[in-house]
């Protein structure tokens, strides 16, 4: 695999790898959000705990992120995303085993192994697939966001049918499992396994990423994007249900926000690679996203289908971040570090987002503040954009 050439067998059997190990990306965490009201009333839980849970994924994600590449350098990219589909498959089950510190402690521990795989994988794609990065981002963004849909559309039926949500929420490890079952086989041997470049070991860099202003320009649309997107699955279907609608209503129309990401996933990376300029793209998703939540903000239960749909298509910034990061780079070297800066910097910077966004409802007593600032979030996400997607490497 060192020229970048995979054998059709191989490289269907590593695609079927990326595409499973991207459906288990997002279910640790839309299959809890679905169904958190009644989570948080059976353990006891407080407001704060709930703001925490919402918060562990983006924190998880930022600091498990930096030590990805490392991780990666020793042991090997692959191995390193093989072992962490084991952590999560494990963790998914721990965590539905106890009280309210087990849940929060597991869904770390998900969310550590996530943050592996979310760094790792672009860079499996830029070094495996490097004539096809835009069809491989594409089964991979698309695959994440089946997955995410799956989990907060049927967790509150699995729920209803098993009789609890531990049953409903340990489920989802089935899927974990299977990922972890095709992704040995189909890691074995492969020569990417002998490790990418760790953040500061590209010698063609010739300087730190952190003193390139389209870097961080990369990273800021990351990170922002990211915080919405974890704000949306954490707590859009509070918001839904303070608005009137029912826990499994709610839990569809976060599902159809998420399962809209599934065709636009398809089409998106692949036409964006074929553009000369990305900046179009990043405001005009953002101005979607935008329109959709001014309709939650301003009627919510007028039309909350189209406000589903639109908030849906803006979702849809995650797959394009992810090319950006292929496209602002000249070779897998340069991807790994740019990765490893965007996704551990950027969910960082969304950690604060479903956290705040919790705290200022509990303070206020409603969920206009919130909404408000989150369109504030997006206005800058757009902005970064411009300056993210113009035709140019760090």
């Amino acid at each position: 695999m060192g020229d970048g050439r995979v054998s059709a067998v191989g490289g269907g059997l590593l695609l079927a790898g990326v595409a499973l190990a991207a459906a288990n990306m997002r279910p640790a965490v839309t299959s809890l959000s679905s169904i958190l009201g009644g989570v948080r009333e059976s353990l006891g839980a407080s407001a704060t705990w709930a703001s925490m849970l919402t918060s562990v994924p983006t924190l998880c994600f930022g600091v498990a992120g930096i030590s990805a590449p490392v991780l990666a350098r020793r042991w090997g990219m692959q191995r390193v995303v093989g072992v962490a589909l084991g952590l999560l498959t494990a963790a998914m089950v721990l965590r539905v085993t106890g009280a309210a510190t087990t849940v929060l402690a597991g869904t770390v521990v998900a969310c550590a192994a996530i943050a592996m795989c979310n760094v790792l994988i672009p860079v499996v794609v830029k070094e495996s697939f490097p004539n096809r990065v835009g069809m491989a981002t594409g089964l991979y963004t698309t695959a994440m966001a089946a997955g995410g849909s799956a989990g907060s559309a049927f967790t509150p039926w699995l729920r209803a049918e098993l009789g609890g949500w531990r049953l409903a929420l340990a489920t989802w490890a089935v899927l974990a499992l299977a990922a972890f079952a095709v992704w040995v086989p189909a890691s074995r041997g492969r020569g990417s396994n002998a490790a990418p470049s760790a953040p500061d070991s590209s010698a063609e860099s010739g300087k730190s990423l952190l003193r390139s202003p389209l870097a961080w320009a990369v990273t800021g649309y990351f990170g922002l994007q990211s915080l919405v997107a974890y704000v949306i699955m954490g707590w859009l279907p509070e918001v839904f249900k303070s608005a009137g609608t029912s826990a499994s209503t709610a839990g569809a129309l976060v599902g159809l926000v998420l399962l809209i990401g599934v065709p636009v996933s398809m089409v998106l990376p692949p036409l964006v690679t074929r553009t000369e300029g990305q900046s179009v793209w990043t405001v005009g998703l953002a101005a979607t996203a935008i329109t959709g939540f001014l309709g939650v903000l301003v009627a919510p239960l007028a039309a909350p289908l189209l406000w589903s749909l639109l908030i849906g298509i803006g979702m849809s910034a995650f797959p394009l971040a992810l090319v950006l990061i292929s496209l602002r780079t000249r070779n897998a070297a340069e991807t790994s570090r740019l990765s490893g800066m965007a996704q551990s910097v950027g969910y960082l910077i969304a950690s604060t987002g479903p956290f705040l966004f919790g705290m200022l409802h509990t303070a206020t007593g409603s969920w206009q503040a919130s909404l408000l600032v989150l369109i504030g979030v997006l206005t800058a996400q757009g902005l970064l954009g411009v300056f993210a997607g113009r035709p140019r490497t760090v």
